[in-house]
């Protein structure tokens, strides 16, 4: 209804309508407005703001309650309740502004019909301008920084790349001609997938055996010769050494790699460490996916021990390992290089980690507990 027939249906002078509205009392600006009884919106969840949200909030605000305030009686965030405000308040023409529910959810409907037209659509001049270079064999993001060059004060005229790319590549919208991503350097008129499991390419030749297939009796840690292994890296990418913790005792060895840490080289090594281990000592061998295991098949033939690897980005599941790996860091700081050091060097430091008295073994050594099982 328009002001003048609410208020003749409410028995008031319109001018004091328009105050009540405004949240102002109907005896001047300056004196505070009666208390209004703010009306609970109904209960149930909504990912957008409702009519009766909205009300809500105005009834508040002329109640000079906060926005954290609202927010937590309405079970919003409170940066909801400020956009709300801020987006869909009335400004008046002396600045100072109100916060109109119905108008706003006016707004808020207008806002939200999709799809909605697009930026490069509605100006003719920014299509042609893009359409030109694209012509040119400019890329999208080229064509932006240069839309932001050469008009500096007209940010009708900018876009994100992106925003190019879906003129190209969604069909339906006509913005720009489907013909002209041809003048891509992909020369593709529609995005390629990269992470359809179809398209994946096997990591190695010989199928890795994923982690959740590994062994029950390997996650208690009660039978020894479960091994988790790494690399840790030097200066540069171009040297490394290995690192092996046996999950039950926290026993380390380490392998040698003076010239490189390529797939033979680690599987070699990893062959003629395990080749020391007694057999009940070989049960299995945990790695992540990295390269240097591409030759995991054959040490799994040379030395009998399966190979078990861990799920990407996911180092927690070689808790042991990845913590003697931040115990050797004592010993080979980041961003050395670590082919200087000899194979006896590295026998000594296994040695001393080996003799170091651990919380989690209740304060034996790896070298004794190693012993104790051995012995059992």
């Amino acid at each position: 209804m328009s002001n003048k027939e609410a208020c003749r249906i409410v028995g008031i002078n319109p001018k004091t309508g328009r105050r009540w509205r405004n949240g102002r009392s109907a005896w001047g600006s300056r004196k505070a407005a009666p208390p209004i009884k703010a009306v609970v919106p109904p209960s149930g969840p909504s990912r957008y703001l409702r009519e009766a949200d909205r009300i809500y909030i105005a009834d508040r605000l002329r109640e000079r309650a906060t926005v954290r305030a609202i927010a937590a009686e309405l079970g919003r965030s409170p940066s909801t309740i400020s956009r709300e405000i801020c987006r869909n308040r009335t400004v008046g023409t002396r600045g100072q502004w109100h916060y109109r529910p119905h108008a706003a959810q006016a707004r808020a409907d207008a806002r939200r019909p999709r799809p909605k037209p697009g930026k490069i659509s509605l100006n003719p001049e920014l299509r042609d301008f893009i359409q030109d270079h694209l012509h040119l064999r400019w890329s999208p993001e080229q064509i932006c920084q240069a839309l932001r060059a050469q008009f500096p004060k007209r940010p009708e005229m900018h876009v994100v790349h992106e925003t190019v790319y879906q003129a190209l590549y969604v069909q339906g919208r006509g913005e720009l001609r489907r013909d002209l991503a041809r003048a891509l350097r992909t020369g593709r008129a529609r995005r390629k997938p990269r992470r359809q499991a179809q398209q994946r390419q096997p990591r190695f030749s010989t199928p890795m055996v994923m982690i959740s297939e590994r062994p029950a009796e390997t996650e208690d840690r009660a039978v020894p010769g479960h091994w988790e292994g790494d690399l840790i890296i030097g200066k540069d990418g171009k040297s490394a050494i290995g690192t092996l913790v046996e999950r039950a005792t926290r026993y380390v060895m380490l392998l040698h790699l003076p010239d490189d840490h390529g797939t033979e080289n680690v599987r070699d090594a990893l062959v003629t460490t395990v080749e020391t281990l007694p057999t009940h000592l070989k049960r299995s061998l945990t790695w992540d996916q990295g390269s240097e295991m591409a030759a995991h098949g054959a040490f799994t033939v040379a030395t009998g021990i399966p190979v078990y690897f861990c799920d990407p980005a996911s180092p927690w599941q070689r808790g042991s390992n990845e913590n003697t790996n931040g115990l050797l860091r004592q010993y080979f700081p980041k961003s050395t290089d670590l082919s200087v050091h000899t194979h006896e060097h590295l026998d000594a430091v296994a040695a001393e980690l080996n003799g170091r008295p651990r919380k989690t073994l209740d304060w034996e050594t790896p070298a004794e507990r190693l012993h104790k099982l051995l012995a059992a």
